[in-house]
């Protein structure tokens, strides 16, 4: 009797959730998917094929910009991780009581503002009457205005930006559970910084390292406003083609083709990250 009260708590306890997981996502996709394999024969004529999806492979420019896309994420996810170690670092190990919630505090202001608010800041910024550039000419390091917009430096600046808080957190809360002791009897041992860098910390907070990569390169690879914004209408940005289908072309079968790929191919290349790093899902999420 005991157990079936507990049963019918869990029950009700993950209805909601399921129903949120079936309505908002199942069912979308399960749809979107079945738009992707229509492929139009006629007017309101449709058949069932992959023609769609091997549109993707046989135009070079289609495969390319997906390509460019990954690579612009993948080095957006290394710069993410590389700025926001040392930080999170400082954060856990380095400071206490008030400082680490202010500075934690900190990271999460820029995200009180939308993604859109935050990358047109970055405009006004980078623009060729800019504060940078006019800086830059008051100073007397320019003889006139340059623009630093609509560049793949620019889309990396914005990428980083935009995705540092979520590598700075789990890394944050992965770092905090390291016990001090274990840093100090390493110095205490006659080991270098580096050498307890590379033998106790890292492969303590590889977890957070992981799950953190996962969530940038995700984010990034599927990032739609920075890139654009930033990096100008000829940015090549594997979204910018998903939202051209559905929204100029009204092509929405390649355009469903083109969402199942790019969510296809990433998650093949976060697999092939994990079995590099030899990581694997249970250990990132604390199993």
């Amino acid at each position: 009797m005991a157990s079936d009260k507990s049963r019918l708590g869990l029950i009700l306890l993950m209805a909601p959730l399921a129903i949120w997981l079936m309505t908002l996502i199942v069912l979308p996709h399960v749809g979107m998917f079945l738009v992707s394999l229509q492929e139009k024969v006629g007017i309101r004529q449709y058949e069932t094929s992959l023609a769609n999806y091997a549109v993707f492979f046989n135009e070079p420019l289609y495969w390319n910009t997906f390509a460019r896309t990954a690579y612009m994420s993948i080095t957006a996810t290394v710069l993410t991780l590389l700025i926001g170690f040392p930080v999170a670092y400082y954060i856990a190990k380095l400071t206490r009581g008030r400082t680490k919630t202010t500075l934690f505090l900190m990271c999460l202001i820029p995200f009180w503002v939308s993604e859109l608010v935050r990358t047109f800041g970055w405009m006004i910024l980078l623009r060729e009457t800019g504060v940078l550039s006019s800086f830059l000419q008051y100073i007397g390091v320019l003889a006139g205005p340059v623009e630093f917009l609509y560049n793949d430096a620019a889309i990396m600046t914005g990428l980083v930006y935009t995705s540092m808080l979520f590598m700075v957190v789990p890394l944050v809360t992965t770092l905090d559970s390291l016990d001090d002791s274990l840093i100090e009897a390493g110095y205490d041992l006659g080991g270098s910084s580096f050498s307890i860098l590379r033998e106790i910390v890292i492969p303590h907070a590889m977890p957070g390292i992981v799950s953190g990569c996962i969530v940038v390169f995700m984010l990034s690879l599927g990032n739609y406003l920075t890139p654009i914004l930033l990096g100008g209408k000829d940015s090549l940005w594997f979204t910018g083609l998903i939202y051209d289908q559905f929204i100029t072309r009204f092509n929405w079968e390649l355009g469903s083709a083109f969402g199942f790929l790019l969510l296809g191919l990433s998650s093949l290349i976060v697999f092939l990250a994990l079995k590099l790093s030899g990581q694997s899902l249970g250990k990132t999420m604390g199993r």
